[in-house]
Formats: C-alpha cells, sequence, structure tokens
C-alpha cells in the first residue's frame, strides 16, 4: 500500500500550466446516518503552507484544532453543506457534490482551478479541475480542506447532540455506532436523521408497519 504525504506537486503542476488561484475541495460526512454532508474549498498560499497537514483522519483531534485555526488564518476558506432534505431528495453522492460546488462558489477571491478530493469532478463547477484519488493524503490543499470540512462538521454534530442527546452525535459525529443504533431504538428518528439510509428507512418502515 502506498504510503502518500501532503505536497505542493499538483499545485505547483497547475501553476506551470498558467493558473494562479489554486484552490483544494473535499467533503465530510457521506457515511453518517445523521446531520448534513459538508464541504470546504481552501486556498494556501505557497509560501506560508502550515507544517504537518494530512488527511484530517489521520491527525489527532488536538492536531486538527491547531492547524484548523493556523488554515483559517492563512487561507481563502469557504465551507458549505448540503442537507438531510437534500441527501434524501437527490442521494448522497449528489448531496456531496453540491457541497463541493458550493464551498467553492463560497471562496472570497475565485479559484481559477480546483483539485478535488476523489474520482469525480463537480459537473457545475464551471471551472478547470482535476480529481485527485486519495487527495486528502497527497495534495496540500485537499488536505487543508478535509481538516477543515471535518472539524467544522464534528463542531456542528456536538451543537446537535446537545439539542437531540441519546445518539452519541457528540463522539460519533453521527455515524451507526452502537450508541447511535441503541438511541434510534430507545427515541425513534429526528429530523436530522437521513431517511433515504437502509437502517433509519427500515426503521420507519417498521414503525410504520407496526401501525398500519
Amino acid at each position: 500500500m502506498t504510503k502518500y504525504t501532503p505536497d505542493t506537486s499538483f499545485e505547483e503542476a497547475a501553476a506551470r500550466r498558467g493558473y494562479s488561484r489554486i484552490a483544494g475541495v473535499d467533503e465530510v460526512g457521506r457515511g453518517p446516518l445523521a446531520g448534513p454532508v459538508v464541504a470546504a474549498a481552501v486556498w494556501l498560499p505557497m509560501d506560508a503552507v502550515p507544517e504537518g497537514l494530512n488527511d484530517s483522519k489521520a491527525l489527532t483531534e488536538k492536531r486538527r484544532l491547531v492547524l484548523y485555526e493556523q488554515i483559517m488564518e492563512v487561507g481563502d476558506v469557504s465551507i458549505a453543506q448540503a442537507t438531510v432534505e437534500e441527501i434524501d431528495e437527490i442521494n448522497i453522492l449528489q448531496a456531496s457534490l453540491l457541497a463541493m460546488e458550493r464551498a467553492v462558489a463560497g471562496l472570497k477571491t475565485p479559484a481559477d482551478y480546483v483539485l478535488v478530493d476523489g474520482n469525480k469532478i463537480p459537473a457545475a463547477f464551471g471551472l478547470d479541475a482535476e480529481a485527485v484519488v486519495k487527495g486528502d493524503a497527497r495534495s496540500v490543499s485537499i488536505a487543508a480542506a478535509s481538516i477543515i470540512a471535518k472539524t467544522w462538521r464534528d463542531r456542528l454534530m456536538v451543537d446537535l447532540a446537545q439539542q437531540h442527546p441519546g445518539y452519541g452525535w457528540e463522539k460519533n459525529a453521527g455515524y451507526g455506532t452502537k450508541a447511535h443504533m441503541e438511541g434510534l431504538r430507545n427515541i425513534g428518528v429526528t429530523p436530522h436523521h437521513r431517511r433515504s439510509f437502509k437502517p433509519i428507512h427500515n426503521i420507519l418502515y417498521q414503525a410504520k408497519s407496526v401501525s398500519d
């Protein structure tokens, strides 16, 4: 298995082709049963890239928080989301792409080239872009975007956990952990649950069957 470390090679290659404002974009939250999918777009000055950037999942929470502050300080950062309703309406993949489109569109200074984590480029970018598989472990701009998106979404789920206690969202960020599934069985489904996701759909369907 190839071990990557994020560097500036993708950004430098795009700059050599004449692009001057190269942003990275990543999303987080495709797998959870609850909460929105969140994307971040980040442009970093190549002479002030925070040290130690990496895929957000490979960092401790403490390290992520330090890097989050550093990225916010030096970068042009935009955070966007697609709601639970949008996820249920258009499916999680399309909602992820929509969140990424919104994040890129929200940058203070528009990008002229976008490095996208994964293997799909949102059709509505209207910008030159490049899909980078495992981009959050290979490009500093995408790694920065992954750190921003994950930190922001985790904080959101902590806030939602205070409004809807009993599901463990402050620890599991909406993923289908044992505590979350127990909460669903004991308390039921909240407005923040994704009804198109099978475990939630099944609970609602069973409840409907019982009441019919």
